[in-house]
């Protein structure tokens, strides 16, 4: 058996005695199982609620017992689940519509 390799930073919350208070979007997207950049649409779409009131610059801190709970609750990640969907569905019909030229289907193609 190999022994196992070294822990990378990004995974090092899973191997540590407690959580801290505060985590920060890395840690808050792979305790709930997102994406770091899902996370930013599960605040807009007001499902995760950072802490304070951060500037939309500021990186964003979350209660690590909010968080847990959460990633607990089956309800709460079918929700966020399909806004997550809904938010990239929309983003990519937005970019589909923008660069495709609609053609009718009574118009030959030239």
């Amino acid at each position: 058996m190999h022994a196992p390799g070294p822990i990378s930073p990004c995974n090092e919350i899973f191997y540590q005695p407690r959580l801290p208070a505060r985590l920060d979007v890395v840690q808050t997207s792979k305790l709930l199982g997102f994406t770091d950049r899902d996370v930013a649409v599960l605040v807009k779409a007001k499902l995760l609620c950072p802490l304070g009131k951060p500037a939309p610059n500021a990186p964003k801190y979350f209660a690590a017992v909010e968080i847990l709970s959460r990633a607990n609750n089956t309800e709460w990640l079918g929700k966020a689940t399909t806004a997550i969907a809904k938010h990239w569905r929309s983003n990519n019909l937005k970019k589909i519509a923008g660069t495709t030229t609609h053609v009718s289907p009574l118009q030959p193609i030239t």
